[in-house]
C-alpha cells in the first residue's frame, strides 16, 4: 500500500510574532499574519496606524523588534531588501527623467545582467500589460499621471517577482483616474500572478481590489477578512466605523453566544433586536452596528420612533437623520425610487418608524 502526501504551497508572506518599537512606543502590536500566494492583499487604516511600518519590515526598510518574516517559506527577517524576491511601487513613481518609458522598465533586468534580447521581450511584455507599448520612446515627462502609474507598475512586476508591494500608489491622481486604475491594477494583478500587498487609507480602494483586507488600528491588526466580511461582519467597533457608514449605538446586552439573536437595551429608548458577533459571558455594554442601508423606514406600522433632522440628496438616493432621542441620531440610507414612491412629500420635523433584520444588527463588545 503506497502512502499519499499531500503538498502545500507556503504562503506567499508569512508574519510571525512581529512587531516594532520606536524608544519604547510600539508602533506596531505583536501579530501573525499569512498572505497567500497570487493574492490582492490589502493593509487599511488611518496615517499613524502602523500600516507602512508593517510594509516596511516586509521589505526590509525597518528591522522588526521581534518575530520573523518568511517569504516563500524562506525566513527573509535579516536578508537586505536587494536580495528579497520582492518589488515596491511608491506614490512617487521615482521614475529615471532622463531615461525613455522602455528604458525605465527594461533598466533592472539589465542591471541584473539578463541577456539583452530577453530584457527587451520581458520589458515589452510588461508595457503591453499596462497598455503603453506604444508609448516605449517617450520620457516620463511627456506622459500624463496616470500614464506614469503605469510605467511604475511595469517597472515592479517586469523581473517577476514573488510579491510587489504598493504603498499609496494612487494618491497623487484624480478621482475619476484613481477609479480607473483600480479596476486597472487588480486586472493586471490576476494577469501577472503576483501577489500584491497594497498599503492605503483609502477604503473604497480596499473594498474595490483586494482578495482580502487587515484592518490597523494603533498598530494591531483588528480584522483579517474579505471585502464582503469586513462590510457585513465587522469583529469590532472600530472597524465598522471606518469601513463605509455606520450607526454605532451604545447598548447593553445579557450573556449569550456568537451568532445568537438577542434583546439590546438602549438607555432612554428601549430593547433593539440584533445579533451577537462573538460569545459574551456576561451581561455588559458592548456596541449594536447597523449599516444605514439595512434600514427600513415607514409611516405606521411598528418600529423604532424617530424624528427627521435632516435630508440630504445624492442623487441616487437620500440620507435621512432621525433623531431617537435627544443623545442618539440614527443615519438611514433611502434608495430614492422607495422615496418617491413610499414616502412622498417627506420633510424633516416628521415621525417615522424604523425596522430591520436582527441579523443586519451587529452586537460588539469589542
Amino acid at each position: 500500500m503506497t502512502a499519499q502526501t499531500t503538498t502545500t504551497t507556503a504562503p506567499a508572506v508569512e508574519i510571525e510574532g512581529i512587531s516594532k518599537s520606536f524608544d519604547g512606543h510600539l508602533a506596531v502590536h505583536p501579530l501573525d499574519l499569512e498572505i497567500r500566494e497570487n493574492e490582492f492583499f490589502s493593509i487599511l487604516g488611518p496615517s499613524g496606524c502602523g500600516k507602512t511600518t508593517l510594509m516596511r519590515m516586509i521589505t526590509g526598510f525597518e528591522t522588526p523588534t521581534s518575530g520573523r518574516v518568511r517569504l516563500g517559506g524562506a525566513d527573509v527577517t535579516d536578508v537586505p531588501t536587494r536580495n528579497r524576491d520582492l518589488n515596491m511601487l511608491f506614490q512617487s513613481y521615482a521614475l529615471f527623467p532622463h531615461l525613455t518609458v522602455f528604458d525605465n522598465v527594461v533598466f533592472e533586468l539589465r542591471v541584473r545582467r539578463v541577456p539583452r534580447a530577453e530584457a527587451d521581450r520581458r520589458a515589452h511584455e510588461a508595457l503591453e500589460l499596462v497598455k503603453l507599448s506604444h508609448l516605449g520612446d517617450r520620457k516620463p515627462d511627456q506622459l500624463s499621471g496616470g500614464q506614469r502609474q503605469r510605467v511604475a507598475l511595469a517597472r515592479a512586476v517586469v523581473s517577476g517577482p514573488k510579491v510587489v508591494l504598493l504603498d499609496e500608489p494612487l494618491g497623487a491622481l484624480d478621482q475619476q483616474l484613481r477609479k480607473e486604475m483600480q479596476y486597472e491594477l487588480k486586472r493586471m494583478q490576476r494577469e501577472v500572478g503576483i501577489t500584491f500587498i497594497y498599503v492605503t487609507h483609502d477604503q473604497e480602494e480596499a473594498l474595490t481590489m483586494s482578495d482580502r483586507i487587515a484592518v490597523m488600528s494603533e498598530g494591531i491588526v483588528q480584522q483579517v477578512a474579505g471585502p464582503e466580511d469586513i462590510y457585513n461582519r465587522p469583529e469590532t467597533r472600530f472597524v465598522a466605523g471606518f469601513i463605509g457608514s455606520c450607526n454605532l449605538l451604545d447598548v447593553t446586552v445579557r450573556a449569550g453566544s456568537a451568532g445568537e439573536e438577542v434583546e439590546a437595551v438602549l438607555d432612554g429608548v428601549g430593547v433593539l433586536p440584533g445579533v451577537l458577533a462573538e460569545d459574551v459571558p456576561l451581561e455588559r455594554p458592548a456596541t449594536l452596528l447597523l449599516r444605514p442601508e439595512r434600514i427600513e423606514v415607514r409611516r405606521d406600522g411598528e418600529g423604532v420612533p424617530g424624528v427627521v433632522e435632516t435630508l440630504t440628496f445624492l442623487g441616487e438616493e437620500w440620507h435621512v437623520h432621525l433623531a431617537i432621542d435627544a443623545r442618539t441620531m440614527v443615519k438611514v440610507s433611502l434608495p430614492s425610487l422607495v422615496k418617491e414612491r413610499d414616502l412622498p412629500g417627506l420633510a424633516t420635523g416628521e415621525r417615522l418608524l424604523m425596522r430591520w433584520r436582527p441579523e443586519d444588527a451587529r452586537i460588539v463588545v469589542r
